[in-house]
């Protein structure tokens, strides 16, 4: 049996009409919803965006950097809401913190830990929250956040900050896999270095670092990077980034893999016999200190240091830069530092090189 709909309403109950006629008024508030979305539709907006949306996309989520450079993390509001705040903060790897960086109101801003002293809003116009970090540093490579708090609807924006460098595999002189993690992130401080990530060890291995032995990351995984797979690295399957996955921090011990970046000063070589006292000497006569690790590959690798001698570093190894490679000079068909290891410290047999800001 069929229900008859009441007098002024259509049997679904919704749309007001009058009995033989719909009135204009009514036939527009029908007729316009479904013009406007049939209009975005056309224009290939298939869904209208919800709500207010202050913050612009950027245009580069990646902005790279070099050590000791200002650069510009950019975050532009499309227009400002009636009162509001923004924070910068950075996203700390291997855990879910944010660790604070500045807040903004858009007249004010206060900075908060070490990275806060060196940073500052841009200011270019009134709706630019972008943040400034002047005199870059290696631990300040990472991801980074830029929230509008309106009290309403909060919103965000993420960017990397990249830093052009070097990666370098590192073992003491004790020999091969003698770090827990907590050492090889000291020592990779200790030569000028930090540890590395897996994106930065997986930009090294593309550019041609092939190394058979694991060492720490600085998410606390142990990784090595083989170019040519080879029976001892691994097996002879596909090239790539070999891993261990994540390792007891205290309790595994490998090598490390240190990045490094570009210096404010330079490296210079001073021939010589030298033991390594002598070589440290050598270099404070000359108003410089004995090269780190980090240092010399950080003057191959930005400053194109090439040199076939054999030199003590503040670690106690020797080593060489080779940019051209020739078959006098370590006898390796690529680029790169060659080492001779850890001689006698009182073997007066090397120059040294020397790092001078």
């Amino acid at each position: 049996m069929r229900t008859q709909a009441p007098e002024g309403r259509d049997r679904a109950g919704l749309t007001p009409i009058m009995q033989g006629r719909i009135s204009l008024p009514s036939l527009c508030h029908f007729l316009l919803p479904w013009a406007f979305a049939t209009f975005h539709r056309a224009l290939g907006d298939q869904a209208p965006h919800p709500g207010p949306h202050y913050l612009l996309p950027p245009i580069h989520e990646v902005i790279h950097s070099r050590r000791g450079a200002t650069t510009t993390l950019p975050c532009v509001l499309g227009a400002p809401p009636p009162s509001y705040k923004v924070r910068w903060s950075k996203v700390e790897p291997g855990d879910l913190r944010e660790t604070p960086i500045l807040i903004t109101n858009g007249l004010h801003a206060r900075g908060y830990g070490p990275l806060g002293g060196r940073a500052r809003m841009r200011r270019g116009h009134r709706l630019d929250a972008s943040l400034v970090i002047a005199g870059v540093r290696l631990e300040d490579e990472g991801r980074y956040r830029c929230e509008l708090i309106n009290g309403i609807e909060d919103e965000s924006v993420a960017l990397t900050l990249r830093l052009e460098g070097v990666v370098f595999p590192y073992q003491p002189s004790r020999g091969r896999y003698q770090f827990n993690y907590y050492e090889a992130k000291q020592a990779c401080e200790e030569q000028d270095g930090r540890l590395a990530t897996y994106a930065q060890l997986y930009q090294a291995w593309t550019e041609g670092l092939d190394w058979c032995n694991a060492g720490w990351l600085l998410e606390g995984s142990v990784r090595y990077p083989v170019l040519t797979a080879r029976a001892p690295c691994g097996g002879r399957g596909r090239p790539g980034i070999r891993s261990y996955g994540p390792r007891d921090r205290k309790r595994d011990r490998y090598d490390a893999f240190c990045f490094t970046s570009a210096l404010s000063g330079h490296v210079f070589f001073v021939p010589g016999r030298l033991t390594l006292s002598e070589a440290h000497a050598a270099c404070r006569r000359r108003g410089a200190m004995v090269a780190k690790v980090g240092h010399l590959y950080a003057a191959w690798k930005f400053s194109g240091l090439d040199q076939c001698d054999g030199g003590w570093l503040a670690d106690g190894s020797v080593r060489f830069p080779i940019t051209t490679p020739r078959p006098r000079c370590g006898g390796l068909p690529d680029p790169g530092v060659r080492s001779f290891g850890f001689p006698r410290p009182q073997q007066a047999a090397y120059g040294t090189y020397c790092y001078s800001e």
